[in-house]
């Protein structure tokens, strides 16, 4: 889509084009296509086409539509009044995630912020929403378009312009934020030099008040001297990492989970056993999994100190402990049972069990639970989680029961 396309969707005769390829595709949505629930998109696409037949433009609304209803997963309901690009919603942020970057940036109460490189204006979004005078900047002209249609479809103050990240005086901001590309011609880039403003810039932009969204992957050895690393996750998956600069930095490290029960962190402080040996016990009656953004935080201890627990080995993220508890931070599980390791033995105990649906765990083990679970061929009537790990090199199963 470019941008003469994407301008004269937001004029009247864009918008009732729009609409009426929401009507076709809702219409459509969920037809029986060759016995298969499915949309028939050329069947949609025809029917556009016949209510505009500009090619150019029939393809631009039908994408919008798809594309809003993709994003609800990201954007709630707001998705439905929002434009995007393909790459741009692959790359924004998910709503929940930049709401509570932004919540905690407001509480700084920087006199505005401006996000360089803004993309489709996803956390611009949330830096209104939180009260902040807000500007974004982005090298595509389209992206800067299509943040400024987000911007006023939900009645949201801000400014967007065309321009060059990195060649921007700063001076009359009072924050900053920056979401690198991590994408080339090739792909996902995982090497931070490679991004796009470079690490070069992202280290002299920590300089000043802000924020920088980087890969959950970040090398603990990569953030400076005095910044903050957050890693965030949402439902369970770890969205990203966050660095705040040293006057907005609260901890060394922070674990931050959100569901939909709300929003907890954990920092480096609630550990005891940072900087020492990590606590190694045997196993307990209970079992439990840390969440993604406390393993890559390294604030495991820090969950086992929570649960008056240890780990079962130095090098493996399971907690266990003989005390019953239920955390955010956690999957929490009793242990019923040891199993044999041996797979021939594990079928037999497992059958003996009369078990068939089974849900398999693992971590230091070299075991890909889907072909383990074909190999298995359980049959019987109770389900099961068996949870497959290492200690002190010795492969171990357990039987255990989520509470």
């Amino acid at each position: 889509m470019d941008l003469d396309t994407f301008t004269w969707l937001l004029t009247d005769d864009g918008q009732r084009l729009l609409e009426r390829a929401a009507h076709l595709y809702a219409d459509d949505h969920g037809r029986n296509v060759g016995g298969k629930q499915r949309t028939d998109l050329l069947a949609v696409a025809a029917a556009v086409r016949k209510v505009e037949p500009d090619a150019e433009r029939a393809a631009a609304a039908l994408t919008q539509v798809q594309l809003r209803v993709k994003a609800v997963a990201k954007f709630g309901e707001d998705a439905l009044k929002m434009y995007f690009t393909p790459d741009g919603l692959e790359q924004a942020t998910r709503h929940r995630v930049a709401t509570h970057r932004a919540a905690r940036l407001a509480a700084a109460r920087p006199s505005s912020v401006v996000d360089l490189g803004c993309g489709i204006g996803g956390d611009l979004i949330a830096f209104s929403r939180a009260g902040l005078t807000t500007a974004g900047v982005d090298l595509d002209p389209v992206r800067v378009a299509v943040a400024q249609a987000n911007l006023d479809a939900l009645g949201l103050g801000g400014a967007t312009m065309v321009a060059d990240s990195t060649q921007l005086d700063l001076a009359g901001f009072g924050a900053a934020f920056a979401d690198p590309a991590r994408r080339g011609a090739r792909g996902r880039v995982f090497d931070e030099t490679g991004w796009t403003p470079p690490w070069s810039f992202v280290l002299d932009l920590l300089r000043r008040t802000s924020v920088v969204k980087v890969a959950p992957g970040i090398g603990h050895d990569l953030v400076p001297e005095g910044v903050e690393a957050e890693w965030v996750s949402d439902d369970g998956e770890v969205k990203e990492a966050s660095l705040w600069s040293p006057d907005l930095a609260t901890a060394r490290k922070r674990a931050t989970v959100i569901s939909g029960e709300g929003l907890v962190s954990i920092t480096d402080e609630d550990d005891p056993h940072q900087g020492k040996e990590r606590p190694v016990v045997e196993l307990g009656k209970h079992l439990y999994e840390p969440d993604g953004a406390v393993i890559r935080a390294g604030l495991v201890t820090a969950v086992a100190a929570g649960v008056d627990g240890g780990l079962l080995d130095p090098h493996i993220a399971y907690v266990t402990s003989d005390l019953s508890f239920r955390s955010p931070f956690m999957k929490s599980y009793y242990v019923i049972e040891e199993l044999p390791y041996r797979e021939k033995q594990l079928k037999a105990a497992l059958v003996e069990r009369n078990i068939g649906p089974i849900t398999i765990k693992k971590r230091g083990v070299d075991i890909v639970p889907e072909q383990l679970r074909k190999r298995l061929a359980l049959t019987g009537d109770v389900e099961a989680t068996i949870v497959l790990t290492r200690v002190a090199g010795v492969g171990r199963v357990l039987h255990v029961r989520p509470f």
